[in-house]
């Protein structure tokens, strides 16, 4: 499926055909010189692109788990469409930044991305409807340390600049004071993401003017330079009305965006874009959903939590979700979340070894696999043998989030798993159970 968007030079004007590509689809035959390919392949936005052996000129690209769009110097307009419905790509999104549902509008578990269907508009409104929501009040004014030359003293004499740059004549003066300025660290961190939406392929016209409306009421923020670290800010009382639009402008800066991702020991791909990695969109939702319904039950959960699969501690694994006893100090469960395709034949065996893996380093009887799709909603494998002691050998569950259904369904599905996670505390540990 293609478009086109002209792209002018000096020569001549010309059109790139636009590529629509499907979240893990076929591949698509597309017209690329052979260094436009090769730096997206090493760029690692796509699954796969790899020289078409049918016709020159050509590369075979093939999306995978990440979706949006970005756009390549002197190429196409890359499109990858998700198999998530986008009202509820943004529900996983919002679960996990904000699981108090603070940026959340009024219907339950919903972001107001309006009537767009691809990532990127439903994106670009959602960011600026929350930064209009933000400024309605007026812009955040804050203290901000400045340290200048002046010629009259303000604030604090800064000594040893005053030596080094000017040997002690006056003036001017090396000074520091406290400002009360728009130029904070919140403020800039909305400007930044603006300036990010603006550039991104694919933004409608409404909403790239109220973006560029949102940018000029930040007009006396000082912009950040691209690939700089996001300034340090805290919630407070006083910054409450903009920490749903932090959060979610810190998702645009702090994503996917492959201009942040020069390929190692190639020339690096420049591009602006945005892409969601629904590997980590998943799993951030499901154990963040998970960690928040477990406390119904007087339990804690760790994410990543760090272990060593051997004595010696040289192999380490990082289960996404360790669920303890309420002191947190016993693991009682163990979850691991995979947003993947499910063979034909069933799990991958290489997740059933993973999970077996961290029930015998934690001392478990049980694992748990949560899968974005499956034909069964759940099943289990019981691992052959006993484990020491006589006890029964270990269990391993697969349970299937189907993300097609109603944010209000899926937080369902979620507390019902939280149920059987909390069982395994219920049920005794014999002494040779390891706990850590």
């Amino acid at each position: 499926m293609t478009a086109t968007t002209p792209v002018t030079s000096a020569a001549a004007a010309t059109t790139v055909p636009d590529v629509t590509l499907r979240e893990y689809g076929p591949a698509l035959s597309v017209p690329l010189t052979a260094g436009a390919g090769r730096a997206l392949a090493a760029a690692g936005i796509l699954q796969s692109a790899t020289p078409d052996p049918r016709r020159e000129g050509h590369w075979l690209l093939r999306a995978g788990s990440r979706v949006g769009a970005v756009r390549t110097p002197g190429g196409p307009i890359l499109r990858i469409m998700p198999k998530t419905p986008v009202s509820r790509l943004f529900f996983l999104l919002g679960f996990s930044l904000d699981p108090a549902r603070a940026w959340r509008d009024s219907r339950e578990g919903t972001v107001d991305t309006g009537a767009h269907d691809d990532v990127v508009p439903a994106l670009a409104h959602a960011v600026e409807r929350q930064i209009d929501a933000a400024l309605r009040q007026g812009v955040l004014q804050g203290y901000r340390e400045v340290e200048e030359s002046a010629l009259v003293v303000r604030g604090r004499l800064r000594e040893a600049e005053q030596i080094r740059r000017h040997f002690g004549r006056t003036p001017p003066v090396e000074i520091a004071y406290d400002a009360f300025t728009t130029d904070t660290a919140e403020n800039r961190i909305l400007r930044a993401a603006v300036e990010q939406l603006l550039r991104l392929p694919g933004v409608p016209g409404p909403v790239r003017r109220r973006l560029a409306h949102q940018r000029l009421r930040l007009a006396d923020v000082k912009p950040l330079v691209r690939g700089q670290e996001l300034p340090l800010w805290q919630p407070s009382r006083l910054n409450s009305r903009y920490q749903p639009a932090l959060r979610l402008a810190e998702a645009v800066l702090r994503g996917a965006s492959p201009e942040h991702r020069p390929a190692t020991g190639a020339e690096p791909l420049v591009v602006d874009g945005f892409l969601f990695d629904m590997n980590k969109l998943f799993e951030d939702f499901v154990t963040v959903a998970l960690r928040e319904a477990l406390r119904e039950h007087g339990l804690t959960a760790r994410l990543q939590d760090p272990h060593h699969l051997d004595l010696a501690g040289l192999v380490g694994m990082r289960p996404d979700l360790v669920v303890r006893t309420g002191d947190g100090r016993t693991p009682v469960a163990v979850a691991d979340a995979k947003y993947k395709i499910e063979k034909a034949d069933g799990l991958l065996n290489a997740d059933l070894y993973q999970a077996l893996a961290y029930a015998t380093v934690l001392g478990l009887r049980e694992a748990h696999l949560v899968y974005a799709a499956g034909r069964q909603p759940e099943r289990f494998h019981e691992v052959r043998g006993t484990a020491a002691g006589g006890r029964p050998g270990v269990r391993l569950y697969q349970h299937s989030l189907d993300l097609s259904r109603t944010p209000e369904q899926l937080l369902s599905t979620i507390r019902e798993l939280a149920g059987k996670l909390a069982s395994a505390a219920s049920r005794p540990r014999s002494p040779a159970d390891i706990t850590q």
